[in-house]
C-alpha cells in the first residue's frame, strides 16, 4: 500500500485489471474514503481490505506535551473481521475526540481496549520499531514489537519490510542497509510474522 492521492476508482479498476484478489485502504489518520472504496471493491468483484495508518504515540493520547518533547509514528491497522472494523472506528474516532494533538493520536491504551479483529503492522520508516532500530536501539524496538504483539495478539502483528535499495523518496532518509536486516531479527525474536 502506497502513499499518495490517488483516486479510488483508478485503484479499483487497476487491481482488477490485474487480476488482483483484494486492494486496501489505510488513509493516514481517518477513514474518510472507506465507504466509497468499499462500494467501488465490491463492484469490481475483490475484496476490499479496510484499514487506517494511524498515529500513535507511546505516551497517553490525552497529554498535551510541547511540539519538541512530542514523537508520533506510523502503524497500520487492517481490519480483519467485522468486530475488527467497528474497533477500527473506535479507534479512529477516538483518535480524533480524546487523542487530536498536532494530529489524531493513537495511543497503547486505545488499542488494548479496541484491538480486537484487528491486524497492525509496524508500518513504514516512520514507525516505532522502525524508528528504534534506525536509532540503533534494537531492545527498544523488541520490547516495542513485543508490546504490539501482546496487544494485538501473535498472529495479528507483522513486522513490515521495506526494501529501499533503489533510494530515498523526497522528505525520507535514505535506505539504511541494516534496516530489513535488524527488521527480521527483531521479528525472529518474537517469533513474529513478517510482513513484506
Amino acid at each position: 500500500m502506497l502513499d499518495g492521492a490517488a483516486r479510488i476508482d483508478e485503484v479499483v479498476a487497476t487491481a482488477a485489471a490485474e487480476g488482483q484478489p483484494a486492494v486496501g485502504i489505510t488513509d493516514h489518520g481517518n477513514m474518510y474514503g472507506v465507504l466509497d472504496f468499499y462500494r467501488a471493491a465490491r463492484d469490481a468483484g475483490i475484496k476490499p481490505v479496510i484499514g487506517i495508518e494511524a498515529y500513535q504515540i507511546e505516551g497517553s493520547r490525552f497529554d498535551r506535551p510541547r511540539r519538541a518533547d512530542h514523537d508520533i509514528f506510523h502503524l497500520t491497522l487492517l481490519a480483519e473481521t467485522n468486530q475488527g472494523y467497528r474497533n477500527l472506528i473506535k479507534v479512529a474516532s477516538h483518535a480524533y475526540l480524546d487523542g487530536f494533538f498536532y494530529k489524531p493520536r493513537v495511543d497503547f491504551d486505545l488499542l488494548e481496549q479496541h484491538g480486537a479483529g484487528l491486524i497492525g503492522t509496524s508500518g513504514c520508516l516512520g514507525g516505532l520499531v522502525s524508528q528504534q532500530l534506525l536509532r540503533g536501539d534494537y531492545d527498544g524496538a523488541r520490547d516495542s514489537a513485543a508490546r504490539f504483539q501482546s496487544v494485538l495478539g501473535r498472529e495479528s502483528f507483522f513486522i513490515e519490510l521495506q526494501d529501499r535499495a533503489a533510494g530515498a523518496t523526497a522528505g525520507q532518509p535514505p535506505a539504511r542497509p541494516d534496516g530489513p536486516r535488524a527488521q527480521c531479527a527483531a521479528a525472529r525474536h518474537q517469533r513474529q510474522p513478517l510482513h513484506p
